[in-house]
């Protein structure tokens, strides 16, 4: 048999994989318990995400120093990273069981303090989760650059750690909804919800420490939002397959802290399956892997720090993410 021939043909993988296929390996007990909503779950999210918001905050009140105002910095944009995943949850109907609760939570507490809302980023991302990696994907323009070299990367994070990539994407935002009739409506809860984080630490005479949402906003989460993204897509493919479109990553708690708030490291999970809750994601790549059924799919061990030394490593084949390409 020559080279050629003992590659294995990515059409006929793809029809064993659907011969076999993952869904029809799990019994429908284990199908409910994964979908099963628990909106006490939903609600610790929310408590723990604002919770480490406002502790460091406090910190950084506490013990003010260089070294306590970067790690507030991490941690909030971490957490904002989780209020996007609250965005997302609500986005996908599974935050709440109750569906107009789902979407006032999922904006409040979610969606609105970091510039956004729920309904146009549903109508959006459920089309990204209908065409993964193809022509129709709507972030398939934004994955084009992966393999990077690391000098590019480099100016990258310089970028979103200066505040350059959060005014290039918040500023348009803001200037679009101005320039519409009656527009600046649609930016009073953006104001509203930063407005009350801030009233936390003036409330307690310390109106300086207000400064740490927007920065982190503007810098930290920006970062956090870039590394979470390449790792969901970098560098994936083909986008037929299921199990090879998106990027389970593994990682270590500290990595759950500051990029991976919510489970959202099991994002191949939540492409095949999207409507399963996010903390039932991690029973999820448990049933899949002790059937056996991960075998081939695109997870990753080595946390977020291999993912992107293969993000940089030019030469290898080019994939998908959802980083802007700046």
């Amino acid at each position: 048999m020559d080279a050629t021939n003992a590659v294995e043909d990515p059409s006929e993988r793809l029809a064993r994989a659907s011969e076999a296929h993952w869904k029809s390996q799990l019994t429908k007990p284990e199908l409910r318990a994964v979908l099963a909503l628990d909106d006490r779950r939903s609600a610790w999210t929310l408590a723990v995400n604002w919770g480490l918001v406002f502790a460091s905050i406090a910190l950084v009140g506490l013990f003010p120093n260089p070294l306590t105002i970067v790690v507030a910095l991490f941690v909030i944009g971490g957490r904002q990273l989780g209020c996007a995943i609250v965005m997302h949850e609500a986005a996908h109907r599974s935050l709440f069981s109750n569906r107009v609760w789902n979407d006032r939570l999922g904006n409040w507490l979610g969606a609105y303090p970091v510039l956004a809302a729920v309904e146009p980023y549903r109508r959006v991302h459920l089309l990204h989760h209908a065409h993964t990696g193809t022509a129709a994907d709507p972030d398939l323009a934004l994955t084009a650059p992966f393999p990077i070299t690391r000098q590019s990367l480099a100016r990258k994070v310089f970028r979103d750690l200066t505040g350059q990539t959060g005014y290039q994407q918040i500023a348009p935002v803001i200037a679009g909804n101005l320039q519409r009739e009656g527009g600046w409506r649609r930016l009073v809860p953006f104001v509203v919800t930063n407005l009350a984080i801030a009233a936390v630490p003036i409330a307690f005479g310390r109106p300086a420490l207000a400064l740490l949402w927007p920065i982190a906003l503007l810098t930290t989460h920006r970062l956090a939002l870039r590394i979470r993204s390449i790792a969901e897509h970098a560098m994936a493919g083909p986008a037929e397959d299921p199990l090879r479109n998106t990027r389970t990553t593994l990682v270590r708690w500290w990595e759950r802290l500051l990029f991976a708030p919510d489970f959202v490291n099991y994002h191949l999970e939540h492409h095949l399956l999207m409507t399963v809750p996010h903390y039932r994601l991690p029973r999820l790549h448990a049933l899949l892997r002790d059937k056996g059924l991960l075998a081939g799919a695109l997870v990753t061990e080595g946390g977020y720090r291999e993912v992107l030394r293969r993000a940089t490593s030019t030469g290898t084949s080019a994939g998908t993410s959802a980083v802007p390409a700046a």
